[in-house]
């Protein structure tokens, strides 16, 4: 399981338009396209029902979010490309929040860094020589911002030809101040 936001169609779109390429990677399908917020892991469903149950009564204020460059990750058994989001601000502290709930029903903290990113695609092993060329090409990127009006908590499926992302619970923002910049 795992907390995200999901972008809008539009963006999502854009977000496509960089899969032509022609890189040798693993590309997202637009299903899987998300920002997580909190990464959850597995659970057994007492501890589901009850990060549900907190999830429903989460609040926070409408933000606006945009597309801002590419990156990756490289590791040496595989890596990620990613597209950046700006302001990262509210999503940290967006985060931040969520993780302090997760701790309230008793899951671990969370202690990675939270660099939030939209995963474009995925490689195992090397990375391709093609994906520096990439990053450098697609440095520039934006789009126009979107407003950031709800989160999602998803249950992952793993198949045979990669995961599929099921919504389980959609959390309005507070709809008191709409368009707010803070997420408190």
């Amino acid at each position: 399981m795992f907390v995200a936001l999901t972008p809008p169609a539009a963006i999502r779109d854009e977000a496509l338009d960089l899969m032509d390429d022609g890189l040798p990677v693993r590309w997202q399908d637009e299903e899987q396209l998300h920002v997580t917020l909190r990464f959850i892991g597995e659970v057994e469903r007492p501890v589901a029902e009850d990060l549900a149950a907190a999830l429903a009564r989460f609040q926070f204020s409408a933000f606006e979010l945009a597309l801002a460059g590419v990156g990756r990750f490289a590791r040496r058994r595989g890596g990620a490309l990613w597209a950046a989001v700006a302001p990262k601000e509210p999503l940290r502290v967006l985060a931040g929040r969520l993780d302090r709930l997760c701790q309230g029903i008793g899951l671990a903290p969370e202690h990675r860094a939270y660099h939030p990113h939209l995963t474009l695609a995925r490689w195992t092993g090397a990375e391709p020589p093609s994906v520096s060329a990439s990053v450098e090409r697609h440095s520039e990127l934006t789009t126009p911002p979107w407003t950031v009006d709800r989160v999602t908590l998803f249950e992952s499926h793993l198949t045979r030809v990669g995961a599929s992302y099921e919504a389980v619970l959609e959390v309005p923002a507070d709809q008191k101040w709409p368009g707010a910049a803070e997420t408190t």
